[in-house]
């Protein structure tokens, strides 16, 4: 094979995937390139041989198992090593295992699946994979000119990662506008990294979670966000965190909120990580960073599609639904049918295929007492509506 392509050169190759390709071979494509993107928060760079491998799957030759299989084979049976072999490994197994995890809609929301995630991510390449550190560490940060974020003390890391996510299983969304909204899960997924119970992983582990959690509340997180701004949704974690009384610096959540408004509403805010260096340079200054948590610009066309939707008979449902929890005989009702056959094919299942609406309990779809809610997109569309 000929010489290695960068990351953005790998970007490109999928792009007609993107633009033209069916569903499936488009999920695919998307996958892999979080996955391939998201090596860049450690400086690693995939290999040639990874980004072929994932051609192969994306046009369905091979299954994302057998994908795995022959990076992993490649690495055993290579005879010529160099000195990069290590962290082009390190990003080809983990890129494959990641977008094994984005394929499958499969999620749960514990202690136990957060860890389950850095296992999945990180199996035949970490010993430790999905175990919890037992010993304190500290980071030296760019964007902190060196100093360090305060990580969670080891002995604290499951019961405080518990807490933040029964905290946010039990917040109510409902009660919040759509700025507020994106300010409260910014300030979730920042807390939950902040912890940092894993020796290593951490920012993909909390990169995965947050995207398999924002398509749990009915957002499409699987975008160029996570693709092209990895390493800024690294430094803006670090910079959300970070505090330091003796020299006047105080936790900046800015960075953080711009990037999850571009990635939930579609914005074009500017994500340049030379804004989040601590005393910048003159020239690396950001005329636009004074401390505030809602950016100025303005949604494009292409936000409001990702919230607004022109269907009216969702629309309609969603205004039904509102803050309850509702039964298929209240929704009924509530949008003043009678066929339940028309009903579940014309507004529920685009409610819930669109994100808006999901079920209360969602692994039984047959549960005698079965509800259906708002998602937290539903619930922004919602917001939106009723000021109309």
């Amino acid at each position: 094979m000929t010489g290695e392509k960068s990351i953005k050169q790998q970007y490109l190759d999928f792009d007609e995937y993107i633009r033209q390709s069916e569903p499936e071979k488009k999920e695919r494509a998307e996958a892999w390139r979080v996955a391939i993107g998201l090596q860049a928060v450690d400086g690693l760079k995939t290999s040639e041989y990874l980004h072929e491998t994932a051609r192969r799957n994306i046009e369905g030759e091979i299954t994302i198992d057998e994908a795995r299989e022959l990076v992993k084979e490649y690495y055993i049976k290579k005879t010529a090593h160099n000195s990069n072999d290590a962290d082009k490994e390190e990003a080809d197994r983990v890129s494959s295992n990641i977008s094994k995890l984005l394929q499958t809609d499969a999620f749960t929301y514990s202690v136990a699946g957060f860890a389950a995630i850095h296992r999945a991510i990180f199996e035949g390449v970490f010993k430790h994979a999905g175990r919890f550190r037992d010993y304190d560490i500290s980071k030296k940060e760019w964007v902190l000119r060196n100093d360090t974020v305060l990580y969670g003390r080891w002995q604290d890391l499951r019961m405080t990662i518990e807490y933040d996510l029964e905290q946010e299983r039990q917040f109510d969304y409902t009660v919040l506008n759509k700025d507020q909204m994106i300010e409260h899960l910014a300030k979730f997924v920042a807390g939950l990294w902040q912890i940092h119970p894993f020796g290593e992983g951490n920012t993909r582990t909390t990169a995965i979670f947050t995207i398999k959690y924002l398509r749990s509340l009915g957002f499409s997180a699987n975008n160029d966000m996570f693709e092209h701004y990895s390493w800024y949704f690294r430094n803006a974690l670090v910079r959300a965190n970070y505090r330091n009384v003796r020299e006047g610096i105080n936790a900046e959540p800015l960075f953080l909120v711009r990037f999850f408004r571009n990635l939930l509403l579609g914005e074009t805010n500017e994500l340049r990580n030379r804004y989040m260096i601590i005393s910048p340079p003159e020239k690396w200054k950001d005329a636009t960073s004074t401390p505030t948590s809602t950016p100025t610009s303005t949604p494009t066309s292409s936000a409001q599609d990702l919230l607004q939707t022109e269907n009216p008979l969702i629309q309609n449902l969603i205004k039904v639904i509102g803050n309850s929890q509702c039964s298929i005989k209240e929704m009924l009702e509530g949008v003043g049918l009678k066929d339940r056959k028309n009903f579940l094919e014309y507004h529920l299942v685009p409610a819930i295929s669109g994100g808006y609406v999901c079920l209360l309990y969602p692994d039984k779809p047959r549960h005698p007492r079965q509800r259906y809610l708002l998602t937290v997109k539903g619930q922004m569309l919602y917001q939106e509506l009723t000021k109309q």
